[in-house]
């Protein structure tokens, strides 16, 4: 699986694993670092119900229509496109080793991998790397601001949006706008089949966060942030920054919150 099917895993298993590690305990309702609580949970039942009627069934279709072996191929492709953006942010993070070895990567694995439908360049010691717009702009001081979830898309923050902003002026797929009508048909039918592709990904790991949380939307929301800043900071989170478990008289609900 590409990049961005791997990064959504690896968040869903984390954030399974803070539940675990801190148990249970109930906070209020209300709670002032997300004063956009009320629209973001309609915003998630939306994105849920979509998810439930449309993009679920079209992930399963995806899955017994498509061997093995061409999911992975078509994983591959869009993990290759994502490496200009992923060399792009590297430079932009002045991390200039790992921006020679992602160039060399997706050089490789788009010549001697075929378009990038086989991943050499993993084999031969060069790995995948995640750097995306958004944790450029946290290396340069941006704060994420307020949790966001955005219809269709999902959980995010102002600084987020700022980052698919980013994101987007970086894909090559998106300049097909100026190849007339077939390359827009083309870019279109390539998007749909990146989203089907991985959302058929997380078909195996979307019931860790169902059977794990009671206040799903806390949970998600939790889990997203610490997630990000993870990956900010290179994995070099203060601690004062981690999620910690605290205690409530009240009783609608259980989850964590950040420490203050």
């Amino acid at each position: 699986m590409g990049k961005s099917i791997r990064n959504r895993n690896v968040f869903i298993v984390s954030a399974v694993l803070l539940a675990s590690s801190s148990g249970c305990v109930s906070v209020p309702v209300e709670n002032p670092d997300d004063p956009w609580e009320s629209w973001n949970r309609g915003a998630q039942q939306f994105n849920d119900d979509f998810d439930e009627n449309i993009m679920k069934p079209l992930a399963k279709g995806y899955l017994v229509a498509t061997p093995e072996p061409v999911d992975r191929g078509i994983s591959n492709f869009f993990s290759n496109i994502d490496d200009i953006g992923v060399t792009l942010n590297d430079a932009l993070q002045w991390k200039v080793q790992q921006a020679g070895m992602d160039m060399g990567r997706f050089l490789l694995n788009t010549t001697v991998g075929v378009a990038g439908f086989i991943d050499v360049a993993t084999d031969i010691g060069l790995p995948k790397h995640n750097e995306d717009f958004e944790q450029t702009l946290g290396v340069w001081g941006v704060s994420s601001g307020p949790y966001l979830v955005i219809p269709f898309w999902g959980p995010s923050s102002p600084r987020g949006v700022g980052g698919l902003i980013g994101d987007a002026a970086m894909d090559p797929v998106n300049y097909t706008v100026f190849g007339g009508v077939a390359a827009n048909v083309a870019g279109t039918a390539s998007d749909l089949l990146d989203v089907t592709d991985r959302r058929a990904g997380l078909m195996t790991t979307e019931k860790i966060v169902d059977e794990a949380a009671i206040d799903r939307y806390a949970f998600i929301r939790n889990s997203y942030q610490q997630h990000r800043e993870y990956l900010v900071n290179d994995g070099n989170i203060p601690e004062d920054d981690l999620l910690e478990p605290i205690e409530s008289n009240e009783s609608e609900g259980m989850t964590m919150e950040p420490s203050q």
